[in-house]
C-alpha cells in the first residue's frame, strides 16, 4: 500500500547511461550495420571515439565481456541492460588491439574500465570504430531519450530513461 502512496507523490526517477567513450555522438540510424540502425537490438546511440578507452556507463553489473574484448553488455543497477559494441565486424580481429579489463560477473562503478583498445590501428586494418550504445531491454522503458549528440566526454550524459 504505502509502495502505491509513494508513487502517487514522487515522480519516477530518471535513471542516467553516460557515454562510456569521448568522441562524436551520432544518431544510430548513421551506423552501417542494419542491426544497430534499425533499432533490432534495441534504442540508443553511437559515438565515433576520439579515444582507446571504454568506461561503465552506470554502476552495474557486468554480464558478457566478449573474449575478443570488441563487446560488453551490463545491467545496471537500475534495470537497464545495456551493449557497448566497439565498431563494426570487429569480432573479425579476435581480439587484436583490444585489452579486456573486467570480467563475466564483475560489480563495476560508472566511469571504470571495462575495455582499452588502439583506435587508431583498428581503423587502419580498414574497420569503422563506431560504438553502438544500445538499451538491449528497451521495452521495459516508457522512454529513452538521448541527452548529447555532437562531442561528448566519457561520462556526460548520454540517454535518459524512464521506467514503464
Amino acid at each position: 500500500m504505502f509502495g502505491k502512496l509513494k508513487g502517487l507523490f514522487h515522480a519516477d526517477k530518471a535513471i542516467e547511461i553516460t557515454a562510456p567513450v569521448s568522441g562524436t555522438a551520432v544518431p544510430l540510424s548513421e551506423v552501417a550495420d542494419p542491426t544497430f540502425a534499425q533499432g533490432i537490438l534495441g534504442r540508443g546511440v553511437a559515438v565515433i571515439p576520439s579515444e582507446g578507452r571504454i568506461v561503465a556507463p552506470a554502476d552495474g553489473t557486468i554480464d558478457l565481456m566478449f573474449e575478443t574484448g570488441h563487446a560488453v553488455s551490463m545491467t545496471t543497477a537500475d534495470g537497464a541492460e545495456v551493449l557497448i559494441h566497439v565498431g563494426l565486424d570487429t569480432v573479425q580481429l579476435h581480439g587484436k588491439h583490444y585489452q579486456v579489463r573486467c570480467q563475466d560477473g564483475d560489480k563495476v562503478v560508472r566511469g571504470q574500465t571495462l575495455i582499452e583498445f588502439d583506435h587508431e590501428a583498428i581503423r587502419a586494418e580498414g574497420y569503422d570504430i563506431i560504438t553502438p550504445v544500445i538499451v538491449c531491454n528497451t521495452e521495459a522503458f516508457s522512454s529513452i531519450h538521448v541527452e548529447k549528440n555532437g562531442e561528448v566526454a566519457a561520462g556526460d550524459v548520454l540517454l535518459t530513461l524512464h521506467k514503464q
